[in-house]
């Protein structure tokens, strides 16, 4: 099974509510945005209008793999955007920013692909479980972006109190998963470390401006550095490993008062979470009721057995609850304690009826909807429904998605294209080179050069058909993106080639003598 191949296949709604204030200093928009997270489509926003670091706020953080809408706010300002992949709409003024509390659910509409009979036929009784037991509330794999890149827990580095290694993975570790221009910004750092006065030629090294100053002000107050990074993002760092926390603690607790035969496995991208598929009827009541603590210095436990489920992920992880406070920046850099429900229950759940996939031919899609409370994760209700047919695909098969956009030559859309496939057939054996379209053979002069073992006028002969594009695409090797020179370069012979052509094309009597 896929999610998100396409923008459209996840969309997000939020419900809000805000008192609308006609002299607020806050400007209130629905925000409407695909591909993007919520963090980048803020810091394009802000970096638009000249915007302070916090002067927009929202009410909480959307997948970035999807169409979502949610609200926005913007401290003093007045803005517009209407790009094709981030809108506003105005809605109003409020007198403060926005939190959790102006949401008050999310409606999820998904579209489940590449699906066979066999995935299909149980998803009937797996609705019916979901309706009866709910979906543990865990943190799902977009929660740990971190780990999937590479970067780990910087909360971790912090607790120990190494924040030059929390700069190290927050500004120079890139990722070998990230195709943006950042990740050329993180290697530059990778590789000239320590050098803060040496210029990047990448403009995505902005973002980083504030820290660089710091370093370049201050060489070796990597404390001071890093708390020039905007604080949600901090703060998110920080919510990471509390929610890892959350998941193993929760885990276990699942383990203490429920037999093996009633929980089943299932991997995500920072281990293996635990789910019931059965409950008697009291367990069930607890559960519904129960909460579990974000852990933080000052948590405060009653229950007996949450106590033994805290105590084996703080042993597991080498921590005591005090640890969790970071000394050198206690006022800035926290583990907040709070109570979190340990399942959530999705509301008007609606599965579709099975179509073909137009997708990835020969397996079917469903659509999917249901309502669900802030802070809870649509893509585990999904793998609860689908979890006889998921997997979590590893860092090699995402990079083995990224296959040439073939569908472009067919008119299709780049998105399309790009998108991730089904299970894909067997390639067809690479034709022997004696039967290889002789233009693909090229010598370093840039002519043909004869097949070997053969006379150069056998190319005279009929003309081989070449081979279709897709075959070509699919075997072709990965085309690297030029450097920055490289790039200037081709701009300033685009130009002048520009400007032989139209010059080419004025009459002799108007060119200059």
């Amino acid at each position: 099974m896929r999610i998100k191949q396409k923008p459209e296949d996840f969309s997000v709604k939020e419900s809000y509510r805000f008192d609308e204030v006609a002299s607020g200093r806050h400007r209130v928009y629905l925000m409407d945005k695909q591909k993007l997270s919520t963090f980048e489509a803020a810091d394009r926003i802000r970096d638009a209008f000249g915007l302070k670091p916090g002067a927009i706020s929202y009410c909480g953080l959307k997948d970035k793999q999807g169409r979502t809408e949610q609200l926005i706010a913007v401290d003093g300002a007045d803005v517009d955007m209407q790009d094709p992949d981030l809108r506003l709409k105005y809605l109003g003024r409020a007198d403060k920013a926005l939190s959790a509390a102006n949401i008050t659910s999310n409606r999820f509409a998904v579209t489940v692909r590449s699906l066979d009979e066999s995935s299909v036929g149980p998803l009937n009784v797996a609705a019916a479980e979901v309706n009866r037991l709910g979906v543990v509330n865990y943190f799902d794999s977009q929660r740990f972006g971190s780990l999937k890149h590479g970067q780990g827990f910087i909360a971790k580095d912090l607790i120990r109190g190494d924040f030059e290694a929390a700069l190290r993975n927050y500004l120079a570790k890139p990722s070998e998963l990230d195709r943006t221009e950042d990740a050329k910004v993180k290697t530059f750092w990778r590789d000239n470390w320590g050098h803060w006065d040496a210029r990047v030629p990448f403009e995505g090294s902005r973002k980083y401006h504030r820290i660089l100053k710091s370093l370049r002000e201050h060489p070796g107050d990597y404390v001071r550095a890093f708390l020039q990074i905007d604080s949600d993002y901090r703060a998110m760092l920080l919510f990471t490993y509390q929610s890892y926390l959350w998941n193993e603690g929760v885990r276990r607790y699942l383990q203490l008062l429920l037999p093996r035969e009633h929980l089943f496995p299932m991997k995500y991208q920072a281990g293996t979470l635990l789910f019931h598929k059965d409950a008697d009827a009291e367990v069930l009541r607890s559960l519904r009721d129960a909460t579990f603590p974000l852990l933080g210095p000052d948590t405060r436990i009653t229950d007996p057995k949450v106590q033994e489920a805290v105590d084996w992920v703080l042993g597991k992880e080498k921590l005591t609850l005090q640890d969790l406070r970071i000394e050198e920046a206690s006022r800035l850099l926290f583990f907040k304690s709070e109570e979190r429900p340990l399942l959530v229950l999705p509301q008007k759940l609606v599965i579709g009826r099975t179509q073909k996939d137009d997708l990835n031919r020969g397996f079917l899609k469903v659509n999917v909807a249901f309502t669900l409370p802030p802070g809870a994760y649509a893509t585990l209700v999904i793998k609860r429904l689908f979890h006889f047919a998921y997997k979590e695909e590893s860092p090699q098969q995402i990079r083995d998605s990224w296959r040439a956009p073939v569908e472009e030559r067919d008119g299709q859309s780049a998105d399309t294209a790009y998108a991730p496939r089904g299970p894909r057939k067997a390639p067809a054996p690479t034709p022997p080179l004696s039967s290889a379209p002789q233009a693909a053979r090229r010598s370093p002069a840039g002519k043909a050069a004869p097949a070997p073992g053969r006379r150069a006028h056998a190319r005279e002969a009929a003309p081989v058909r070449e081979a279709p594009p897709a075959r070509e695409i699919f075997h072709a090797e990965p085309v690297k993106s030029p450097g920055f020179l490289e790039r200037q370069r081709q701009k300033k012979d685009t130009k002048e080639q520009a400007r032989r052509e139209q010059a080419a094309k004025r009459p002799e009597s108007q060119k200059k003598k």
